[in-house]
């Protein structure tokens, strides 16, 4: 669960016009954040399978964004791309 500080940060980061909170750049910054943070949290439970499973559900998530931006928008696939480094 991201924290408002963490979600407004990434609202900050990616939003591509002053009152966006929802578009698929905002989305995939927001799942990475999440990503992250559960594979922190598995790396200590190794048997948390329920959130191993919600960890494959999101990262597949972030990929069907991503693919749905590079097709769309190549340029704006490469600024994402290269500020999460994915």
């Amino acid at each position: 669960m991201l924290k408002k500080d963490d979600k407004n940060k990434i609202l900050n980061e990616f939003k591509i016009h002053p009152t966006d909170t929802g578009s698929t750049e905002v989305q995939v910054g927001l799942l990475t954040k999440e990503i992250k943070e559960l594979t922190k949290h598995l790396q200590t439970h190794k048997h948390d399978f329920s959130s191993r499973r919600g960890l494959l559900r999101k990262v597949g998530k972030r990929r069907q964004l991503l693919r749905y931006i590079q097709q769309v928008n190549p340029k704006r696939y490469e600024k994402v791309a290269s500020k999460l480094k994915v």
